[in-house]
């Protein structure tokens, strides 16, 4: 199976700006919903935000406001903006279909560290 590859993790400084980017391949792409996940140092991973096919976007209370999601279905391309960027964002980044049956075998992830 393809593994998905995301990019865009870095070291910053409370208060600024990350872009995260992933592609998943394949047909199924435009049909699911697409989410990102985090797995903060000693936690779960957990799904941060998700946009449906439908390009209706959802965000964890913690990221509302500061993140934004959205995907290119031509490319099979999602991506993550993420803005005021606080200490508590810190974790490995992963990107999958939110529909358990569909996803994908999970990726690398990209590291974001945030600084205070």
């Amino acid at each position: 199976q393809v593994q998905l590859v995301e990019s865009g993790g870095g070291l910053v400084q409370a208060g600024e700006s990350l872009k995260l980017s992933c592609r998943i391949p394949g047909t199924m792409f435009r049909i699911n919903g697409v989410g990102w996940y985090r797995q903060a140092p000693g936690k779960e991973r957990e799904l941060v935000t998700f946009v449906g096919s439908d390009s209706r976007v959802n965000y964890a209370d913690s990221v509302k406001g500061r993140f934004t999601i959205s995907r290119d279905n031509a490319k099979n391309m999602v991506y993550l903006q993420m803005n005021s960027l606080k200490p508590e964002d810190t974790g490995v980044y992963y990107c999958n279909f939110v529909a358990k049956a569909f996803q994908r075998s999970w990726g690398q992830g990209t590291q974001v560290t945030v600084s205070s």
